[in-house]
């Protein structure tokens, strides 16, 4: 992990974009700035899955929403075993570690996604109607991460994840239980969340570093009687700016200096009513997902900001390829907006941190699913779930990808490639893992048929990048063998990977461990195949691996050749 630290601030030491800041943010003629006036461009990661757990993050889909999960964790181990499970993920998920890490690869900025019931007590569960009871142990969650970021210089973008009752009909966002009352149909359920936001701008008034408030995520919902359940052919949405004006007073009583951050409709897109602006230190959210990364994509939020005056913030985004990832933040980069993408951790491959998790977990999750044929037993369960929450969750024990931060950082400014690993060719030659080609954007490092999901623009499915969704987050197809290796598969032809090897010098015979015909062009000279005797430089070389039919690669083998 350390090595991967240090790639991370060399990255971060070669970002020419502003990202540092100092005291304050605010808006100012449509651009974040800092109290010089200096525009920022925020860089950051979402903490999604830590105090607010959505199903696919723990391969729970179909469960969905937080209660649900841990209502059917508690009906296997029991009330209290589920409690203990639950306190455990909140204490190991996120730590210091984990912003420290985040400092090195060059975020500037953290967006915490909250969950209500972690600061105070559902609607219905108040001992008196109307009065609020806080929890004292969440506001310290937040404290703790604060100083962490503030020891890191990264600023801190306060997240209502899940609003009292639920903001939306996509329901796990907002772990919202459709049996009860929305947040939109509930007076009591918006009385408790402007009461929040003022408890919690009460605390941090006085923070700097605590870069905004983002006041509600994603709402979703039909305010106009469209007949899109997610609001997203709403026109007026009257409740909604109604709302975000009165929550914005609330706080303006407390707090006159932070950032406020309003969303759209339609998941944080659908402006459509909001008017003139009702505040002058504010900026309008959007969210993108799926969708072709050009000018068009995101032409309707910059003529917003035009007309409103206010700065943009892509404050969502990911879920997808190293090539989308560069290609949107080259995109949003290029308008001056800032970004945080989704999420830091969860149980995958695509983001910079993975949580592996134990071989026994997917027979948890089958059981919890009701799709085990042999379910395990509650002290089988527990004994997987409290790993996973006091051990595997850690950062320590996850899994970092670096494609993944450089793909971010250095990918869409610098079309260069870089080694992803040392590979060293001595005099009796070395063995080359075919996963380990070179870090850098498609064209350059590697090339793949699909290279991203695009389904929100194209229709119909979700579209594979990597088949196996396991190693690199590059449109390569990697998959593990049997004993837990990756292997390149899938490789079709015109496709090809490119391998920076140094060497003391010599000839060599070159062998493709794998199956399926391939060529390999050494140092741009002419194609040769597998058992071919190669001229290895003394220092730096190139290879570039293709594939000229269907092939699997597990490694390129190198033997010294007299």
């Amino acid at each position: 992990m350390k090595s991967w630290l240090a790639f991370g601030a060399a990255v971060a030491l070669a970002m020419s974009a502003p990202a540092q800041a100092e005291g304050w943010l605010k808006a100012h003629n449509a651009r974040i700035v800092d109290e010089t006036g200096q525009p920022v461009i925020l860089r950051g990661m979402g903490l999604g899955g830590w105090m607010l757990q959505e199903g696919y993050m723990l391969r729970l889909s179909k469960l969905g929403q937080q209660h649900v999960i841990q209502g059917k964790i508690a009906d296997l181990v029991g009330p209290e075993r589920q409690k203990a499970i639950h306190q455990a993920w909140l204490d190991n998920h996120t730590t210091k570690a984990d912003i420290d890490a985040m400092a090195a690869w060059g975020f500037n900025s953290v967006r915490l996604p909250i969950h209500y019931d972690l600061l105070t007590l559902p609607v219905d569960q108040e001992p008196t109607p109307g009065v609020d009871t806080w929890k004292e142990d969440g506001f310290r969650r937040i404290d703790d991460l604060l100083a962490w970021l503030k020891a890191n210089g990264i600023y801190l973008i306060l997240d209502l994840h899940a609003a009292p009752n639920g903001q939306g009909n996509d329901l796990a966002i907002s772990d919202r239980d459709p049996a009860k009352p929305s947040l939109w149909d509930s007076p009591e359920a918006r009385r408790k969340t402007i009461a929040l936001w003022k408890k919690l701008a009460a605390r941090y008034k006085d923070e700097p570093m605590v870069g905004a408030y983002d006041l509600i995520n994603e709402p979703n919902w039909d305010f106009d009687g469209s007949g899109n359940k997610n609001g997203c052919k709403d026109e007026k949405q009257d409740a909604l700016w109604a709302f975000y004006r009165e929550a914005t007073a609330a706080i303006r009583e407390i707090d006159p200096r932070h950032m406020i951050v309003i969303e759209g409709n339609c998941w944080g897109n659908n402006y459509k009513g909001m008017g003139k602006p009702w505040d002058a230190n504010m900026a309008l959210s959007f969210h993108k997902y799926w969708n072709v990364n050009d000018d068009a994509s995101i032409a309707a939020h910059l003529k917003l900001r035009e007309e409103t005056g206010l700065p943009l913030w892509l404050g969502e985004s990911g879920e997808n390829s190293n090539v989308w990832f560069a290609d949107a933040i080259r995109l949003v980069e290029k308008h001056e907006i800032g970004w945080a993408f989704w999420p830091l951790k969860k149980i995958g491959f695509n983001q910079p941190l993975e949580i592996k998790v134990d071989p026994a977990y997917d027979d948890v999750v089958a059981t919890l699913t009701g799709d085990a044929k042999t379910p395990v037993s509650a002290d089988k369960a527990y004994q997987v779930l409290m790993k996973l929450a006091s051990h595997d969750v850690r950062f320590e024990h996850n899994e970092a990808h670096p494609d993944v931060i450089d793909a971010m950082f250095r990918q869409p400014h610098d079309t260069t490639t870089r080694p992803f690993a040392k590979h060293l060719v001595g005099a009796k030659g070395a063995t080359v893992p075919a996963w380990q080609y070179d870090l850098g954007v498609i064209g350059a490092a590697y090339h793949d048929a699909d290279a991203a999901n695009y389904h929100v623009s194209m229709g119909g499915e979700r579209q594979l990048w990597n088949s196996g969704r396991t190693g690199r987050n590059d449109g390569v197809d990697l998959a593990r063998t049997p004993e837990g290796w990756l292997k390149v598969v899938d490789f079709k032809p015109g496709e090809w990977l490119r391998y920076t090897v140094s060497a003391t010098g010599g000839h060599y015979d070159v062998n493709v461990v794998g199956s399926g015909p391939t060529d390999i062009v050494v140092n741009g000279g002419a194609a040769v195949k597998s058992g071919a005797v190669v001229s290895l430089l003394s220092g730096t070389n190139t290879l570039v691996l293709k594939s000229t039919g269907s092939a699997e690669v597990s490694a390129i083998q190198f033997r010294s050749s007299p």
